[in-house]
């Protein structure tokens, strides 16, 4: 009868040790510590200039006015599958307008797109958009905006913060987001007809044009820091 009480006690000693030791383990490997969760490697995806697009709207008193823009470069970064950070450089000397087809009449709007009453391309040849959150849009449905991208927009030497919906997708070794912003230009100092400026109201040009931005990004090196939380 005492062996019998001998190896039951000896038994829910080592049951009661063993439990200590795993609650130990799951807290921390030492008196006061607590684990850590490791968050998923930044990863850095590269732009790929012809895959991606930019398509710019600007709308007039009895008209509007569509074309391009080419991207010179830029990066998107990613933590596992939430885009977290990225840049992009547009080319201001790619400017086209895509909807004259007199070739000398779409030559003159394009030359003075690129001229001091706009984007004085000469003196400023790059505009830059850097990425400084993107926040999920909630219950957002397939196919439709799921995030709201905000960033630093720099034209003509100025830089305002402006904020657009967008559908990103990361998956694998790429990164596709796309959404339509709409631009101040008054923010950037472009007053050309502007109603501000006085202009008569049948020669008006409105103070927003849209720019729709299609990035497409491949899978690049990975950074070497390792985020923990």
């Amino acid at each position: 009868m005492k062996a019998n009480q001998f190896v039951a006690g000896l038994l829910s000693a080592v049951l009661l040790a063993s439990s200590s030791l795993m609650a130990h383990s799951i807290v921390g490997s030492g008196p006061g510590e607590t684990s850590k969760k490791v968050v998923a490697k930044a990863v850095n995806y590269t732009v790929d200039t012809e895959q991606s697009s930019l398509t710019w709207n600007a709308k007039k008193v009895g008209g509007e006015h569509t074309g391009t823009l080419k991207l010179a470069k830029g990066q998107l970064t990613a933590e596992g599958n939430k885009l977290t950070a990225g840049n992009f450089v547009i080319d201001m000397t790619t400017i086209v307008d895509t909807d004259i087809t007199n070739p000398s009449g779409n030559k003159r709007l394009t030359d003075h797109l690129k001229s001091e009453d706009f984007f004085s391309v000469e003196k400023n040849p790059t505009a830059t958009f850097k990425i400084t959150k993107v926040a999920p849009i909630a219950s957002a449905k397939a196919g439709e905006p799921n995030h709201t991208v905000t960033g630093d927009l720099s034209i003509k030497g100025t830089t305002k913060s402006i904020s657009f919906p967008a559908v990103v997708n990361v998956s694998g070794s790429r990164v596709e987001a796309t959404g339509m912003a709409t631009i101040n230009r008054i923010d950037y100092d472009i007053k050309y007809r502007a109603a501000i400026i006085g202009t008569a109201a049948d020669k008006i040009i409105d103070d927003t044009f849209t720019l729709n931005i299609k990035l497409v990004a491949n899978k690049g090196d990975k950074l070497t820091a390792e985020k923990t939380k």
